[in-house]
């Protein structure tokens, strides 16, 4: 700041120097002007040639404009001496501004040596530091985008940015290849990019929501992906982030750790049982050789018991394993909304068909009964449990949604394996056998969080599912 004043002051004292020694001399010439050589002269232009000129008056108008004329060549020598250098550097510094604000920090403004503004050194000074800084801070800035760049694209996971109308502004490698094969995305829109995309993909998107979903290709290859959404703030304008990501490889290893779990489970339920029943068997083959038949009946009850316990928790396991093939024919819609609410509570949400819908009652009734039992079992409000139908021209939609705590993504990946739960006492065939029930009527299942908590499962199924 002391630096800055004394700057002000110098100038300000060059100025007035400036202006001191321009009036001195503008009265040192009119003086000239009006006593000497001037007077000399014209006398000596009278006599000589007899012109009747007549010498300025001091302080009249023709010596004053006299003045002026004489003095002005010098006073614009002057002030280009003095204002020069000054608008050299302000020049100077408006370029480096100007290449500042398009991100060029190279530029550097170095006073001369003879420059009479000297005073200036220190600004000049701090404005090369001030680029020096911005010139470091760009280069690492760089640095770390290259960096980033490099492992965003390099990752298997699919990434896409698409700003508020919709044009996609960023996509990695993973997404070009999955989207486009390997085809430049940038500039497009995500609705053109989708328009060649698989449905069940295209669907999955436009849904705006979390979740994991299937596709098949044309060879009767299937592939899962679990799609991650989120709006961005990018620089006040909004985008949207979208995460693709295949999950078929991790879904295989847990499809073996859970048949590995399952058999664990079995082995410990008919290790459980058949113990007992072996103990309960020699206790009563002893009684018998004892002649204490009395005690037989409660043995024969307790092995009974187990038994049938055993054959309950088999048998629950034999329906997943055994699925039969649906057997679809036109369902009563009143009745099948009443024997589905006789088993939980809901809140019907739409309308129904407008013709009977044509799929096996009692396997969908079962894959719903499933739904909803996990909704109630998640925590949420009876009143806040819902069933709902959308139907279109080629499929229907059944909707159980919740406002429970939803799921994580790790749980949202994981939730449709056979045997995976996580409830202490479930058995992890609920999500799996509706899957099995969907996908043998050639529909699908998807699983999604909802907006302000809960989830939302959906069991979509052909109109006709004869076909």
């Amino acid at each position: 700041m002391g630096g800055l004043r004394a700057l002000a002051l110098s100038l300000q004292a060059r100025l007035t120097l400036l202006l001191l020694a321009t009036a001195s001399l503008a009265g040192l010439v009119h003086v000239a002007i009006v006593q000497w050589p001037l007077p000399a002269l014209m006398a000596l232009l009278q006599r000589r040639l007899g012109w009747a000129v007549q010498a300025p008056a001091p302080g009249s108008a023709s010596a004053l404009a006299l003045t002026a004329l004489l003095l002005f060549p010098f006073l614009a020598w002057m002030a280009a001496v003095t204002v020069g250098p000054l608008q050299r550097l302000l020049r100077a510094l408006q370029g480096a501004v100007l290449s500042y604000r398009e991100g060029d920090f190279s530029m550097s403004i170095r006073a001369p040596g003879h420059a009479p503004l000297g005073e200036l050194g220190e600004l000049l000074r701090l404005h090369s530091e001030l680029g020096m800084a911005l010139r470091d801070q760009r280069q690492q800035l760089a640095q770390r985008e290259l960096l980033l760049d490099t492992v965003v694209q390099n990752t298997p996971l699919a990434l896409l940015l698409c700003d508020e109308g919709g044009q996609i502004v960023y996509a990695n490698i993973a997404a070009r290849q999955m989207l486009a094969e390997g085809r430049r995305l940038v500039g497009n829109t995500l609705d053109t990019v989708l328009a060649d995309a698989p449905p069940d993909l295209r669907d999955a998107v436009q849904s705006g929501q979390d979740q994991l979903f299937s596709v098949s290709d044309s060879a009767g290859h299937e592939e899962h992906f679990h799609l991650s959404q989120r709006p961005l703030l990018l620089q006040g304008v909004r985008h949207r982030l979208i995460l693709l990501r295949r999950m078929t490889r991790e879904l295989a290893r847990e499809e073996v750790a859970s048949w590995k779990r399952v058999i664990r489970v079995i082995s410990h339920e008919l290790n459980n049982s058949l113990a007992p029943i072996s103990s309960l068997a020699h206790s009563g083959a002893e009684l018998a050789r004892r002649g204490q038949a009395e005690r037989l009946p409660r043995v024969f009850d307790s092995i009974a018991e187990r038994a049938s316990h055993l054959h309950t928790f088999l048998a629950g396991y034999a329906r997943f394993a055994k699925l039969p093939q649906p057997r679809p024919e036109p369902v009563d819609w009143p009745a099948f909304l009443d024997r589905l609410g006789a088993h939980s509570q809901f809140s019907w949400l739409g309308a129904a068909p407008a013709s009977p819908p044509c799929f096996d009652a009692g396997q969908v009734e079962q894959a719903l009964i499933n739904l909803l039992k996990n909704a109630h079992e998640s925590g949420s409000a009876a009143q806040d449990i819902s069933l709902a139908l959308a139907t279109t021209t080629s499929e229907m939609r059944f909707t159980v949604a919740d406002r429970g705590p939803g799921m994580s993504d790790t749980v949202l990946a994981q939730a449709l394996l056979p045997f995976y739960s996580t409830k202490r006492s479930g058995t992890g065939l609920g999500l799996a056998l509706a899957r099995e029930i969907a996908e043998a009527h050639g529909g699908r299942i998807a699983l999604a969080n909802r907006e302000g908590g809960g989830l939302a499962v959906t069991l979509v199924l052909p109109v006709d599912a004869s076909r």
